[in-house]
């Protein structure tokens, strides 16, 4: 069995010649095997980015590797980052009483197919709480009004920072952030919504859609960012539908798509495949 351990090495930086090279040059240099390399070069805004995942030995020093690495990237201006792909990233999961993204989120966690660790999972209502136990993950339950909408908040807070989260994701948090929360989870939190064509706000969206005849259901996983529902998008999907479809039929068609691209939105951020570019994003997919 192969003992050695796959790493990433991320980079962005401005635009200029040598940008591959430097990245490439320095894992060959470094005995490095490359196994999978990604980049993007965006020509109006004159911004290049780069992911490699190479094969490292057991004795690996990766502070060695960062100090030589970081000579070759400065003068570049490279922004960059080193990771560990066996590390499993904190998530904290924040959801309401709809438990279809949660019940997947969990099913993936269960079987390994997401690695990550779940510390705590939020929410505002009681409902949840036998299934967070059943997987042996603590649940807390912090109930909000419009008048304890702050307290709420920073008890939420609280509790993120002390799980040691790196991410949190919104599996239908039907809760609106106030613009204190949102910056503070700017660009480390996931959300998943609904993504009916054309467009439909408020209650039973899915029932508007029906009236409406819509042939195609989705869902868009975004970062959060004071922009209601208009964050970084990372992933989208979409299931088509017809006439034959309810109102009913359109949920359920719905909530599958939401599980699918949030898991997707997850995994494609914890694998460090995203990078984030000013209100858009670079997603290097599998």
């Amino acid at each position: 069995m192969s003992t050695v351990t796959p790493w990433i090495l991320t980079a962005h930086c401005p635009s200029e010649i040598g940008t591959v090279d430097v990245v490439t040059s320095y894992l060959r240099k470094t005995g490095h095997y490359i196994t999978e390399l990604n980049s993007f070069d965006d020509r109006m805004a004159g911004r290049f980015f780069i992911r490699a995942e190479f094969r490292a030995e057991p004795d690996f020093d990766d502070v060695a590797f960062r100090e030589g690495f970081a000579d070759l990237a400065t003068p570049f201006e490279m922004e960059w980052s080193l990771n560990d792909s066996r590390k499993r990233t904190k998530v904290v999961i924040m959801v309401s009483k709809y438990d279809h993204c949660l019940n997947d989120l969990l099913y993936r966690y269960r079987t390994g197919a997401l690695p990550i660790e779940i510390p705590a999972i939020i929410s505002n209502h009681p409902d949840l709480r036998s299934l967070a136990e059943w997987h042996g993950i603590p649940y807390y339950h912090f109930p909000i009004t419009s008048e304890t909408k702050p307290q709420q908040e920073s008890q939420v807070w609280e509790c993120i920072q002390q799980s040691g989260a790196e991410l949190v994701v919104l599996a239908r948090y039907m809760q609106v952030l106030s613009p204190a929360m949102c910056e503070r989870l700017d660009g480390w939190a996931i959300n998943i919504h609904h993504s009916l064509l054309p467009g439909f706000k408020g209650a039973r969206p899915y029932h508007q859609a029906y009236e409406k005849g819509v042939k195609l259901v989705g869902a868009t996983a975004h970062y959060v960012n004071n922009a209601l529902d208009e964050g970084p998008i990372i992933t989208q999907g979409i299931q088509p539908v017809d006439h034959a479809h309810y109102p009913e039929d359109l949920v359920a068609k719905g909530q599958d798509v939401e599980c699918i691209t949030l898991a997707k939105a997850v995994s494609y951020h914890i694998e460090q495949r995203v990078f984030l570019h000013g209100n858009r994003t670079v997603v290097f997919p599998r």
